[in-house]
């Protein structure tokens, strides 16, 4: 297994990113002034997977980091809700709530895999390591 020196190497933040784009064409089409909440609310709670990700990454500690990573699988779980809020006002087909559906749940399965490989792991992280 290679090295992963920066979160942009790490598949689950590669995930959450094209998942935060794949709703951009979502956030275009809600209304600003009728749906203006939920839109907010979308596009911060799919920023915000992305961006716990990076964040624990950047902590340099596997106990900080499994904790970032459970708010970014919380997050997630909020992108789930709001896409059933999306979908329920018709501003998405069944097809297109699906495929992000099933993107949110692949993600989440990855992020809880991790936690676990994190949790048992034996390194604890760089700001531990003793040169």
């Amino acid at each position: 297994m290679a090295t992963i020196k920066r979160f942009e190497d790490l598949d689950v933040w590669q995930l959450a990113r094209t998942l935060n784009l794949n709703i951009i064409p979502i956030l275009k089409e809600l209304n600003e002034a009728k749906n203006y909440d939920l839109k907010s609310q979308l596009d911060r709670s799919a920023g915000s997977v992305m961006d716990n990700i990076s964040e624990g990454f950047e902590r340099d500690g596997n106990r900080e980091f499994i904790q970032f990573l459970a708010i970014a699988k919380g997050s997630l779980g909020e992108v789930r809700s709001q896409l059933y809020r999306v979908f329920d006002r018709n501003f998405i087909d069944k097809e297109k709530h699906d495929v992000l559906q099933d993107d949110c749940i692949l993600l989440a399965s990855k992020l809880g895999k991790f936690i676990t490989y994190l949790n048992n792991s034996e390194f604890k992280g760089n700001k531990f390591k003793k040169d």
